[in-house]
């Protein structure tokens, strides 16, 4: 797949465009809804059917015009990585009980349930092979989601280490790359299937050793 990214010159036509047609509608009548919606699901639409995600597709799939995508996402590759994020769950950690039970049952609990009913394991596949494929798209993931999700998971961590339970010289981020890279692992390195029964087992085995050596 190939990423467009827009110019600075078409960026400034395009906002130019917008304001001229938001001017142009007269006071008190709203701004068209759904945009974003309806852009983000048409680029997941092309992802999905393995088609080049370009601002002209996007358009026609859509039905949102030019200036409204262009007004939204600067450049195709902010927009891919948005849509590659479509249907994730957002994490929520409650830090009042057993904060490690809690972790185990977000990773080994219902795969469906962590990361979102409309997020199967065939898009976070995906993903990967996109991310992989594009340093600019990798960085723009990370950026506006990666690094955004781990957030409830660093504060769990950093309650741990408040509490006495986990060791005070801990790298969190370090630690969060830990137990997540065993599931990349077994998806980019093994091959593995996370609903493969043996898979989970290795990886609630490896969370084992992790936070045994992350324990006070």
């Amino acid at each position: 797949m190939r990423s467009t990214t827009m110019s600075a010159d078409a960026a400034q036509v395009a906002a130019s465009a917008a304001r001229a047609s938001e001017e142009g509608r007269g006071p008190g009548r709203p701004r068209t809804e759904g945009h974003d919606e309806r852009i983000l699901d048409a680029a997941i639409a092309l992802i999905d059917r393995g088609a080049q995600v370009t601002v002209s597709a996007v358009v026609a799939e859509s039905g949102v015009s030019r200036a409204a995508l262009y007004r939204r996402w600067p450049s195709m590759t902010d927009l891919i990585a948005a849509a590659l994020d479509r249907g994730r769950a957002a994490i929520e950690i409650d830090t009042t009980g057993d904060i490690r039970a809690t972790i185990e049952h977000l990773m080994f609990g219902d795969p469906r349930a962590a990361r979102g009913a409309g997020y199967s394991e065939r898009r976070f596949r995906t993903r990967m092979a996109l991310v992989m494929q594009n340093p600019d798209l990798q960085k723009a993931y990370w950026q506006s989601h990666v690094r955004r999700r781990r957030g409830a998971v660093h504060a769990a961590l950093a309650e741990a280490q408040r509490r006495g339970e986990l060791r005070g010289d801990l790298d969190l981020d370090a630690c969060i790359d830990l137990i997540n890279g065993v599931f990349y692992y077994q998806a980019v390195v093994r091959g593995a299937r996370f609903d493969d029964p043996e898979t989970m087992a290795r990886c609630r085995e490896a969370f084992g050793v992790a936070w045994r050596g992350m324990s006070a």
